[in-house]
């Protein structure tokens, strides 16, 4: 088949678009406003963007507090959302007013970070601290409508020690990461497998996959 989005003429039940970037990481993004309100929202249009610096986004729609509290204050919180924490994850996707806690909503425990002012949810298993670098206006079909990609450094990241294996890396598996599959369906990881890199270049190709980052001899 072939559609094109503007006339949006794939004569199908449900629009095919956001089951074909998939599985989509959710960002799990906690903000305060101005007033030192906390907000936690999911966002499955979420993506690092480099490592040497690290770099994360998310998209959100322009009513969206995240994207408008992370401008305001120039900090964020990205949380791992996992299966564990599902219901938990849905729960603060409702659309509520800015003065509603969400993570209170979700009966979540919410604990500082080191060196921003947005806090952490506790039970997340990663978390990474985030300083707001830009944004990009994506305009919308609509007057008014449109999307804003927010993009921060990361500058903390928390990986909770029970998740680390004995060889230093981080148990995927086992955390079992929720991911975004498109309509109502969503799908965790519970399976990893290796590919090396190959070729003349595959020992240099393996730092980049690996994030391990560029460093200067001393």
């Amino acid at each position: 088949m072939f559609y094109e989005p503007d006339k949006d003429d794939h004569g199908l039940r449900y629009n095919p678009f956001k089951s074909i970037a998939v599985p989509r990481p959710i960002g799990w993004i906690s903000t305060v406003n101005l007033d030192g309100q906390v907000n936690l929202a999911p966002y499955s249009q979420f993506q690092n963007l480099g490592f040497d610096p690290p770099y994360v986004m998310f998209s959100a729609s322009k009513s969206k507090h995240s994207a408008r509290n992370a401008q305001d204050t120039g900090e964020f919180v990205c949380n791992m959302a996992t299966y564990e924490l599902r219901h938990a994850v849905n729960v603060t996707a409702q659309p509520v007013g800015p003065e509603v806690d969400e993570a209170a909503l979700a009966g979540l425990e919410m604990i500082p970070s080191r060196l921003v002012k947005a806090p952490r949810v506790a039970a997340s298993p990663v978390q990474l601290e985030c300083k707001y670098y830009c944004a990009i206006q994506l305009p919308g079909r609509h007057p008014g409508a449109g999307d804003e990609v927010v993009i921060g450094r990361v500058v903390g990241v928390h990986i909770k020690d029970e998740f680390i294996t004995a060889d230093g890396k981080i148990d995927i598996v086992r955390i079992r990461p929720l991911a975004r599959m498109g309509y109502m369906d969503y799908t965790s990881i519970d399976t990893v497998f290796t590919m090396p890199p190959l070729g003349e270049r595959a020992e240099s190709l393996s730092l980049g996959l690996e994030g391990r980052p560029k460093r200067e001899p001393v």
